[in-house]
């Protein structure tokens, strides 16, 4: 029967401090295993984490996150729905024609289509990629969406 004055803990559990800087015989004695002299005997933390002995430390010789360039980066000419209104009703919408109509000046990339602002005509827009929004609003209008490579 365990009874609480009979509890104690399992054999090894629980090991004794060791005691340092007690004299010889108690196996740490005097500089207590840091040495003699030097930085790392004494007390406290010899160093901050992460120095490296005054040399510029890796921490602040790796790059930050904040200008890494995207590798594969995809750019697109953009042009948001609200534009697309004026062209007319079942007129076909892709790069030549917006030049056209001057919505691009420069079409040196592929052409994208967002979703910003409402459209009010049936359009067959021809583009490289569209946003989820883009295309539902299009393709609402009874419009149809064409991805192009």
């Amino acid at each position: 029967m365990i009874t609480l004055n009979s509890l104690k803990p399992n054999n090894g559990s629980r090991k004794k401090k060791l005691r340092k800087g007690r004299g010889i015989a108690a196996g740490q004695g005097a500089s207590c295993g840091f040495g003699m002299r030097g930085q790392k005997s004494r007390s406290g933390r010899p160093t901050r984490p992460g120095f490296e002995g005054g040399q510029m430390p890796l921490y602040r010789r790796v790059p930050k996150l904040k200008h890494f360039q995207i590798i594969n980066q995809k750019i697109f000419s953009i042009i948001n729905l609200s534009k697309l209104n004026e062209f007319k009703e079942n007129d076909i919408v892709n790069i030549d024609s917006l030049v056209k109509k001057g919505l691009l000046f420069k079409p040196k990339y592929p052409l994208k289509v967002l979703g910003n602002g409402e459209i009010k005509v049936k359009l067959k827009v021809e583009a490289h990629a569209f946003t989820k929004a883009a295309k539902e609003k299009i393709e609402s209008l009874g419009g149809s969406c064409e991805i192009i490579n």
